[in-house]
């Protein structure tokens, strides 16, 4: 029987800096299964982990990501607007927005999956999808990587590109007859928003693929979606959902 995952949402962003070095460290300290991290491509094409299409929130530098050469980037804190957080140390101002193939780095010695999500939604970057196969397969340890997206020409793309690619589509909304997506497009699976995975559930146990919920916190929706035998549950507090997990010993 497979135990249920739990990943840490761009590391683990409820008490450390998300999508940095740190908090994906601290993530693997912690002892998640997996990681869900987020890419934009810059404007010399380079693919760099950072959740918004601008450095204005999670940094001290502004500017679209389509637009900054990575050494621009690299100029501006990654952890120092974060001072909010309980663990908060002056230390966290020198992290610098992370590139992938830093991050695929980081996590050479550990055995563990990564879901790369392909920020392509509001810009669409020419040429990600092969830029970040090229990187995954360069740095990636042959690890279990799945590339979601909610932008299905993405899929697409990286599925023409290399057809062993593990793809999941992410989804805010319900769709009809999920299977059909899952066979006919060849997808790993689903990443469904933790509303549809709660209200939709009689529907779950009927998909043939994996299911991953994000994004869950709440001690109560972990135990539920526990119950429900998700493949992974994405958490901003992975410490939280990993002891919730194991303290019942829950099993599917």
């Amino acid at each position: 029987m497979m135990e249920t995952k739990i990943y840490g949402h761009r590391g683990c962003m409820g008490v450390y800096p998300e999508n940095t070095l740190l908090g994906f460290m601290h993530a693997i300290d912690q002892g998640v299964d997996g990681l869900e991290i987020d890419v934009h491509m810059t404007g010399d094409g380079e693919i760099v982990v950072i959740h918004d299409v601008n450095l204005d929130r999670t940094t001290d530098g502004t500017g679209y990501i389509k637009d900054l050469t990575l050494a621009e980037i690299k100029q501006f804190s990654a952890g120092g607007n974060f001072s909010h957080l309980p663990h908060y140390e002056s230390s966290w101002n020198v992290e610098r927005v992370p590139t992938l193939q830093e991050v695929l780095e980081l996590l050479a010695p550990y055995d563990i999956e990564l879901n790369i999500e392909l920020k392509t939604y509001i810009v669409n970057y020419e040429g990600i999808e092969e830029k970040v196969l090229e990187v995954v397969k360069q740095y990636g340890n042959n690890r279990k990587v799945i590339y979601s997206s909610f932008h299905l020409p993405t899929l697409l793309r990286i599925k023409s590109i290399d057809r062993s690619a593990h793809i999941a589509m992410l989804l805010n909304d319900q769709i009809t007859h999920p299977n059909d997506y899952i066979q006919t497009l060849e997808m790993e699976g689903l990443h469904l928003a933790k509303r549809l995975a709660l209200i939709g559930n009689h529907h779950l146990k009927e998909v043939k693929g994996n299911i991953r919920v994000w994004t869950v916190n709440d001690h109560d929706e972990i135990n539920q979606l526990l119950d429900l035998g998700v493949d992974a549950i994405i958490s901003d507090y992975p410490e939280r959902a990993l002891f919730i997990r194991d303290a019942r010993g829950t099993y599917v």
